[in-house]
């Protein structure tokens, strides 16, 4: 029986054995079929994903073409030769009594119908992309409709920005700038300035306390995007780009590129211009088919009774020749173009002082008073207007017996629409003031079909008064402030020309242009920021700890849960000296 008992467990131990290899062999051949399976799944997915990757492409490809098919589609175009005036008053219904009294109390009281479109089109919600070229009320055609936007909403904004507007140059900003505060007269809605070469910290604490409106241009904007962590902007309901083609020839495209990912993906866009451009390098910028209103160029063409021609003048012989012929013709009409309106401030503030009567208009004045001092040059049989270019947009030059170009235009088309907007019973003279390395310029304008002759001066008839100038901007305080803005103001509008193979900064000579303005040293002028070329080692580095490019506030980020984002800071650091200092 003892043995039959230990026969019998030698058989079940022998059984359960077996089944536990059995198990293992089972096992083995599961795992083996779930490891091809589970190689099966993988080229499976990645197969997905590429499928999915190309599928993405063409519906990109199919959208960008369908954005540029609904541009072309719907684009309505307007004669400016035979336009229709309305009234602002026409526009009861669709604008508030606050931006009507404004507007009247600024002087306008009829618009463009290419000015009305663009207002009623924004105010219905669209996308607008326009070329538009009317002198007077531009800058209404987008300052009105946002307003009444921002009037709408201004519950939702609380304290953050509801508009952005950007401009190309620091000139245009401040004329752009200067209406939208007239236009504002009867609200209580905030407003800022962002321009290259002011305060950047003061500009900061104005953001942090919470602005709706802002003017800028494109690198300053991109600076406090970047730089500035109390910077509310995510309910921005409108973003708007004036003069977008100037923008572009200034070399900021790529800033634009860097600035439009920041900015929330809902809100309006509308673009305006001068010129038509490639409607593609704005993809990014516009969420939905835009509108487009093209308004017909006019054949400009300069008066026949016009006698133009232009002077070959050094750079540090410019002022001697300009104040000589001012003081010679003193009974007559005459105006001056300067580049830029600190130029246009500081000259009229020196030939003040040097006993020339003189009148300026510049885009840091009120609409209404620049619109006073016009209409007195207008209405007198002589007298002198120092002009800023950005300002002679909104005027149209009266009976003048000479024009003086003290700084060359953009292009040759705006010399051509600075000459053409002059009466057609005038029959004075245009003159054009070019160093001898601006020469070049001519053969644009033969291009264009405008032939000028030159006028020749004799140098030892015109007095040199370089050493009383010198005395005076050394002894007078404000007028040494004056200049050394004004000059840095021509150094960086000449650096930003695109016509970059005649006005070449690195071939002026600076110290010439300092005597121009009555300084033996020319004073520092900082050029970084107006690069042609996007570098983007020149961007600021993350700083550890947190703030400067690296902040982590979440204030703008719209639909993220926390823990979903990066946070790039300082870590353990602090903790580690204590302990060693304990």
């Amino acid at each position: 029986m003892y043995l039959i008992g230990l026969i019998n467990q030698r058989r079940v131990i022998v059984l359960i054995f077996a089944d536990k290899v059995i198990k293992l062999l089972i096992n083995m051949g599961v795992k083996e079929n779930l490891k091809r399976r589970s190689t099966e799944i993988e080229i499976s997915k990645i197969e997905k994903r590429k499928i999915r990757r190309n599928e993405n492409s063409i519906t990109n490809n199919v959208r960008k073409k369908s954005k540029i098919e609904n541009i072309e589609d719907c684009s309505v175009s307007y004669d400016v030769k035979n336009y229709e005036t309305s009234k602002f008053s026409s526009l009861q219904d669709k604008i508030s009594q606050n931006t009507l009294r404004a507007i009247e109390n600024m002087g306008f009281k009829t618009m463009e119908k290419i000015v009305e479109r663009c207002i009623l089109k924004i105010l219905q919600g669209e996308n607008l992309v326009t070329t538009i070229k009317t002198k007077s009320t531009s800058n209404l055609s987008f300052l009105i409709p946002a307003i009444e936007l921002i009037n709408k909403l201004s519950s939702k904004l609380q304290k953050g920005t509801g508009c952005i507007i950007v401009t190309s140059t620091r000139e245009s900003a401040l004329q752009v700038f200067g209406t939208l505060k007239e236009l504002l007269q009867f609200y209580q809605f905030t407003s800022c300035l962002l321009i290259d070469g002011s305060d950047q910290k003061t500009e900061s604490r104005k953001l942090s306390k919470g602005v709706n409106f802002i003017v800028a241009t494109a690198s300053r904007l991109f600076h406090h995007l970047q730089n500035t962590p109390d910077f509310v902007y995510k309910n921005l309901q409108i973003l708007i780009f004036d003069e977008t083609d100037r923008i572009l020839q200034t070399g900021n495209e790529e800033t634009l590129k860097q600035i439009i990912p920041f900015l929330p993906e809902k809100r309006q866009t509308a673009i305006f211009m001068k010129e038509k451009i490639n409607i593609e390098k704005f993809e990014l910028s516009i969420n939905k088919k835009p509108i487009v209103l093209n308004q017909v160029e006019r054949e400009e063409k300069i008066v026949d009774g016009l006698e133009e021609g232009y002077i070959i003048a050094p750079s540090d012989k410019r002022f001697h020749f300009l104040l000589n012929f001012l003081e010679k013709n003193k009974k007559k009409k005459i105006i001056v173009l300067f580049s830029s309106c600190l130029s246009t401030i500081h000259h009229h503030d020196l030939f003040t002082s040097l006993d020339v009567p003189v009148s300026s208009i510049h885009g840091k004045q009120k609409q209404v008073k620049r619109r006073e001092i016009f209409s007195k040059f207008s209405s007198a049989s002589s007298g002198i207007l120092l002009c800023a270019e950005a300002t002679t947009t909104e005027v149209v030059f009266p009976k003048v017996d000479w024009i003086l170009q003290y700084d060359p235009p953009e292009n040759p088309k705006e010399h051509i629409n600075r000459l053409s907007e002059m009466s057609k019973e005038s029959k004075g003279k245009a003159v054009l003031i070019l160093s001898p390395e601006e020469i070049g310029f001519l053969s644009y304008l033969k291009e264009v079909g405008v032939s000028t002759s030159e006028f020749k001066i004799s140098w030892n008839k015109i007095k040199n008064v370089q050493v009383s100038l010198e005395k005076l901007m050394a002894e007078n305080y404000f007028l040494n402030l004056s200049g050394k803005e004004a000059f840095k103001a021509f150094v960086k509008s000449y650096d930003s020309h695109h016509l970059k193979k005649i006005f070449n900064i690195e071939r002026l000579d600076l110290t010439k242009v300092a005597k121009s303005f009555g300084f033996t040293v020319p004073p520092a002028v900082d050029l970084s920021i107006n690069k042609q070329e996007f570098d983007k080692s020149a961007r600021p580095e993350k700083r550890l700890g947190g703030g400067g490019y690296g902040f982590f506030k979440t204030m703008n980020r719209m639909g993220e849960k926390k823990g979903q984002n990066k946070i790039f800071k300082q870590v353990g650091k602090r903790k580690k000296l204590s302990k060693s200092a304990s």
